[in-house]
């Protein structure tokens, strides 16, 4: 069928958002996010776009109906960190014909080019420090918070479209539980006091948000400067993000070590508002805001988001801390289980602390490019 594949100013934004609810409708597994929330990572609103730029695009059949979507995105940020001259595509979504994403990729191919960038990658949502990648494996679950479920021909789509997978990212289900564990982490981390009596682990307190804030910043930007992909977030951005999350963490799973006063490392998990969400179906009204009150509190998994150290800091056991802190809090709080991710495949020191925590390996994601 003849395919036609528009680009769309922010006057379409429902018919783009509202494309994701059409594809997945009956998927068991697919979580609807927030269609406000959509709209405001898409809009002005959010400072992502002060360093960046974006195109969406819509592809319609012959009848006029829509059949797919895309953005081209482009992080001057990202560029200028990385020292990579590379666009992003994200929020893709199509139906299983070979035709329509071809030319949805080659769409943002060509706005990419027009601005003289010639390579691209993604699936980035709209950045890396969003929701990344393609679901490469474990279709048979639910999705934890922030990270994406996308059906399983999109990797077919994505080959057959000429593009190759450039990296793999993890996620490892942990149960929570005191269990044997304990001892052996316990050892590590009496050690851990012994060699370093300077070096404490607290709560975040949401009290102290602003102060805590700016360690937490801190920490972050200096402990994954050298990650692949990784790019800071402005003080507008970083702000942002906080203010959208506050509500949502627990402060007795979000960790903070110093060595004095000085911040050195960050262990942040969050509840699976997943669970919350998939009882909303993406509308905060009528019931929604009713559905997620009631749902909140029977929260039983985690996801763990983000945990570092500083350069200076690691190997001094700091990881281990503020894990077992995090881990017994969690069991004291009811939850029963917990996702590592995401971890990159080349991560080989994370991915044996997952293991040592008895983690599973549960699900692969997948990043494309040309």
């Amino acid at each position: 069928m003849p395919i036609t594949v528009k680009k769309i100013n922010f006057n379409k934004i429902n018919t783009f958002i509202n494309f994701a609810h059409k594809i997945y409708k009956g998927n068991p597994f697919w979580v609807a996010p927030l269609n406000s929330e959509i709209k405001k990572i898409l809009s002005d609103k959010n400072p992502f776009w002060q360093h960046s730029k974006r195109q969406l695009f819509l592809a319609y059949d012959d009848n006029g109906i829509v059949v797919g979507r895309i953005a081209g995105i482009i992080d001057y940020n990202y560029i200028d960190f990385q020292k990579k001259d590379i666009g992003f595509f994200g929020f893709f979504e199509s139906i299983d014909d070979l035709e329509v994403a071809q030319k949805l990729f080659d769409a943002v191919k060509d706005w990419l080019s027009e601005n003289n960038l010639n390579k691209m990658m993604g699936p980035m949502n709209p950045s890396t420090n969003d929701e990344v990648g393609f679901l490469y494996e474990g279709f048979d679950s639910v999705p934890r918070i922030m990270m994406p479920y996308t059906h399983q021909y999109y990797i077919s789509l994505a080959e057959k479209s000429g593009l190759i997978k450039i990296k793999e990212l993890y996620a490892y289900d942990i149960p929570v539980a005191l269990d044997e564990r304990m001892v052996r982490l316990n050892k590590a981390l009496n050690i851990v006091k012994k060699r370093n009596p300077n070096i404490t682990v607290k709560n975040f307190n949401k009290n102290n948000f602003r102060k805590d804030l700016a360690d937490v910043m801190e920490i972050y930007n200096s402990a994954w400067e050298k990650n692949w992909g990784f790019v800071p977030w402005t003080n507008d951005e970083f702000i942002s993000i906080a203010n959208d999350l506050v509500n949502l963490l627990d402060e007795n799973i979000v960790m903070i070590a110093y060595e004095n006063e000085n911040p050195i490392g960050m262990l942040v998990a969050a509840p699976d508002y997943n669970f919350v969400f998939k009882k909303m179906k993406g509308r905060l009204f009528p019931l929604g805001i009713l559905k997620f009150l009631y749902y909140r509190k029977k929260i039983k998994a985690l996801r763990l988001m983000i945990m570092g150290v500083k350069k200076e800091y690691r190997k001094k056991g700091v990881e281990a801390y503020m894990s077992i802190e995090a881990l017994k809090n969690a069991v004291k709080c009811g939850y029963k289980e917990c996702e590592l991710s995401w971890i990159l495949d080349d991560n080989i020191m994370t991915q044996r602390t997952a293991e040592m925590m008895t983690g599973t390996l549960y699900k692969r994601y997948a990043v494309y490019g040309n």
